[in-house]
């Protein structure tokens, strides 16, 4: 297994893998920071160069995952190793409670451990869910949704793809929040949110419009 990034979210995607019972033979990536030196706590080492990633791909299997949090940047670590012939894969941890019927947690996502999934959730490619947070019931994320720690999503609301849910942020009952859109911490979202906004306050308020994004999921 191979993890894209070394520094603070990586080592909590380690994590998920440490408990799942998975870390032999398992390697970190990280081809940005200087200095990181050659293994993560003195057990785990870090490739550096595209060739070292084809090999070790050939060796230990072509499985990886994404170990940054920002949505474009998953959406584009994704790409590069896929087209390196890797294995977008995702974690869900053992700690995590995901109920019984109709979930769906879709290719390359990451879930970390006391996060809830009620009955009828559908998660997309490449998220991100960390601690705490609560999905209840007939929820649907889109691909590549950053949901921080203890954010409460409530019945039937609907998440766009790309879209950042700051922590400890409450989404009500019903509500669509657009794509590329980033919540900020805390913030109460109470009606349907246009696509390419940031949001903040209680009541959810536009602050500020955003590029939009021209990316093609597939």
């Amino acid at each position: 297994m191979l993890i894209i990034g070394a520094k603070g979210f990586a080592k909590e995607v380690l994590e998920v893998f440490h408990q799942l019972g998975k870390t032999t033979n398992l390697a970190f990536y990280d081809d940005v920071n200087e200095n990181i030196g050659e293994f993560i706590f003195d057990i785990f080492p870090i490739l550096k160069k595209e060739t070292e990633v084809v090999e070790f791909f050939k060796t230990y299997g072509n499985e990886f995952t994404i170990g940054v949090g920002n949505p474009i940047l998953r959406y584009n670590l994704s790409k590069k190793f896929e087209a390196l012939n890797g294995n977008y894969v995702g974690a869900i941890s053992p700690i995590a409670l995901i109920s019984s019927y109709d979930v769906t947690i879709g290719k390359g996502s990451n879930v970390l451990m006391n996060s809830v999934f009620s009955n009828s959730v559908v998660i997309g490619k490449g998220c991100l869910v960390y601690y705490n947070a609560i999905i209840t019931h007939d929820c649907e994320i889109g691909d590549f949704v950053e949901i921080s720690p203890n954010v409460t999503l409530l019945g039937r609301c609907k998440i766009g793809s790309f879209t950042q849910i700051g922590a400890s942020s409450t989404v009500l009952p019903d509500v669509i929040i657009g794509e590329n859109v980033i919540v900020g911490a805390g913030s109460v979202v109470t009606k349907n949110i246009p696509s390419n906004v940031v949001i903040i306050g209680s009541p959810a308020r536009i602050v500020k419009e955003l590029t939009p994004l021209n990316i093609a999921i597939s």
